[in-house]
């Protein structure tokens, strides 16, 4: 099963000559690196779901809560260690 967690954008910075917009994603503390091409509309403080180190789509906060709380609910929340949602 595959499974997007939504995190907060912090910040986005853009490599030069390739035009490759990267964010750090903020996942409850745990803060990764994910690629934005996908979501080129996203800016820092927008909440996103990434899957594999890509930003899919930006979500509100609500929907982000939403999911935070369904994840509770299924007891994952505490599992999730942010380690497979994007290289490091």
């Amino acid at each position: 099963m595959c499974l997007a967690v939504p995190g907060r954008v912090v910040s986005i910075t853009e490599e030069e000559g390739l035009g490759l917009r990267r964010g750090k994603i903020d996942f409850g503390g745990v803060v990764k690196e994910a690629c934005l091409a996908y979501t080129p509309e996203a800016s820092v403080g927008d909440y996103v779901l990434v899957h594999a180190g890509f930003a899919l789509a930006v979500i509100d906060e609500t929907e982000a809560q939403k999911i935070f709380d369904a994840l509770g609910e299924l007891q994952m929340l505490d599992e999730i260690d942010g380690s497979s949602f994007a290289p490091s």
